[in-house]
């Protein structure tokens, strides 16, 4: 409905979530009613509202802030195993049932409005009380206008009736029965067949998922049944979720919530850790520092911190190398200790990928650098994605410089030691590294390339083969007028191979 700022109150010093609406159309009555049911609400699984402000303009609602991401953005990333769905949904109907008791309806329950607090356990805040329906006023909408997320919205609403908790309820199970399949029960590619799937019925869970316990499923079952009426309360949801064993059956039966899934695992553990002793072990080898032996100890201590602590691994394996670096120029070290820092500042929320830049410098010599915004498609956020594979150009290019190998994308060679070795002043290593850029102006092209690449290719999945082949086209002719001198045949195959995984790939709608 508007914008969302992160913002700072003067008089409490503490930091909100600000957001902005426009008085336009139904937007601002929309804020003021979400800004009204959001206050009565009192409880820790609702974000809580601070204060309301208007003015000709615009409305104004300041909320807590609460550091974390959504759970669309941990589901892209696989971070969601069996156990904390359970927990996730058992927390989103908490919230729910504290609603619905003071007659209020969320109607857009959706993971994009479930908010997972940076926590060691799960933490839910459900966001976006704006399209929320008060039993002490009507609604804005008009007959037959159906606000909220077409996948999540519940058949009974398709056929225009008034929403009611048990809507909420829905929407809580669909969001769980996709968490828990790893993809959306009803989304059919467009609107009109998603809306002809929810009127079909929920496909069984247990297809896709025969290994879950039978309860489980029972409850996601009943939480989606078309007639809402014998759907369970938000509270019954949460006792039948709460009360699912936690051991093994008897009889060898499944438990309760099965072990991580092998993406979540791999995501998790082992990609930090490959990445903290790759780049380590690199580090060392290819720079002149360390005695004989050593890569291989500083490679296994770097992968041991980032299979156990992602933030550790990343901060070791970015320390590793300061040393060799300072060996050839003190000015160089210093520059690279600043980017480091800033670069371990960027990575600290999502330290698991952290380390993909470094993927940069391994794909610049088999020219496949034009993969990075493939690569990084399992960082968490735009932002991120965007600077890591921009990032990964110039990285490749200034390892490439100080390895006296040929520069991405034209071949040519840079100046020996790129013109810094033996300085000992940080600003003249930045101005020389700076002139080089300018020297090779494709390279910062090519970088801005990828970034805006990285950023938009979770936009163009499950959009169908076209869409995908479009992309990968023009992704394909911005790389060749980026770099003219650059090898046909790499970019032609990084942009179709790019195109083939958007084709192949569900789309992640709400």
């Amino acid at each position: 409905m508007g914008h969302v700022w992160l913002a700072r109150d003067e008089r409490s010093g503490l930091d909100v979530a600000l957001k902005i609406v426009a008085r336009e159309g139904k937007a601002g009555s929309r804020a003021e009613r979400e800004a009204r049911a959001a206050a009565s609400l009192r409880h820790e699984r609702c974000q809580r509202i601070i204060s309301l402000a208007r003015d000709p303009s615009h409305v104004y609602i300041a909320y807590e802030y609460v550091p974390g991401r959504t759970m669309r953005e941990a589901m892209r990333g696989g971070e969601i195993d069996d156990r904390a769905a359970v927990e996730i949904a058992a927390q989103i109907c908490e919230a729910l049932a504290h609603a619905h008791a003071k007659g209020i309806v969320h109607r857009d329950v959706k993971p994009s409005n479930v908010l997972l607090a940076e926590a060691d356990d799960v933490d839910v805040r459900l966001l976006d009380f704006g399209l929320a329906q008060m039993a002490e006023f009507d609604t804005l909408t008009a007959h037959g206008d159906i606000p909220g997320t077409l996948a999540y919205i519940s058949p009974e609403r398709l056929h225009g009736r008034a929403a009611t908790p048990a809507a909420d309820v829905w929407g809580v199970g669909v969001v769980l029965w996709e968490a828990l399949a790893g993809q959306h029960p009803f989304w059919g590619g467009d609107l009109v067949e998603t809306s002809h799937r929810i009127q079909e019925g929920v496909p069984p869970l247990r297809t896709v998922r025969p290994d879950l316990p039978d309860r489980l499923l029972d409850a996601v079952s009943r939480s989606l049944v078309a007639n809402p009426q014998r759907r369970p309360s938000a509270r019954e949801l949460v006792d039948e979720l709460r009360s699912l064993p936690r051991r093994r059956r008897k009889g060898g039966a499944t438990p309760a919530a099965p072990p991580r899934s092998l993406k979540a695992v791999a995501y998790s553990r082992l990609l930090p850790g490959a990445l903290a002793g790759l780049v380590s072990g690199w580090a060392a080898a290819k720079l002149p520092f360390y005695p004989a032996g050593w890569p291989l100890g500083l490679a296994a201590a770097g992968a041991a911190l980032g299979f156990t602590w992602p933030r550790a691994g990343l901060a070791f394996a970015l320390g590793v190398g300061f040393f060799p670096l300072a060996n050839i120029s003190l000015g160089l070290a210093l520059v690279y200790a600043a980017v480091a820092l800033a670069w371990l500042a960027l990575g600290w929320r999502d330290a698991r990928t952290g380390l993909l830049v470094a993927v940069g410098p391994l794909l610049a010599p088999v020219a496949a650098l034009a993969l990075m915004p493939l690569a990084v498609q399992v960082t968490r956020g735009r932002a991120r994605r965007a600077v890591q594979a921009g990032a990964a150009v110039l990285l490749a290019a200034v390892v490439a410089g100080l390895r006296r190998a040929p520069l991405p994308f034209d071949g040519s060679m840079p100046p020996l030691g790129l013109g810094i070795a033996g300085s000992n002043r940080p600003t003249a290593v930045a101005r020389a590294l700076w002139r080089q850029l300018q020297d090779h102006p494709h390279l910062l092209a090519e970088a801005v390339v990828f970034a805006v690449a990285a950023a938009l290719l979770p936009r163009m999945r499950g959009r169908g083969p076209w869409a995908a082949a479009g992309f990968g086209a023009a992704l394909l002719a911005a790389t060749a007028l980026a770099a003219p001198q650059a090898g046909v045949v790499p970019l032609v195959v990084a942009a179709w191979l790019t195109a083939g995984v958007l084709a192949v790939e569900p789309g992640a709608r709400g």
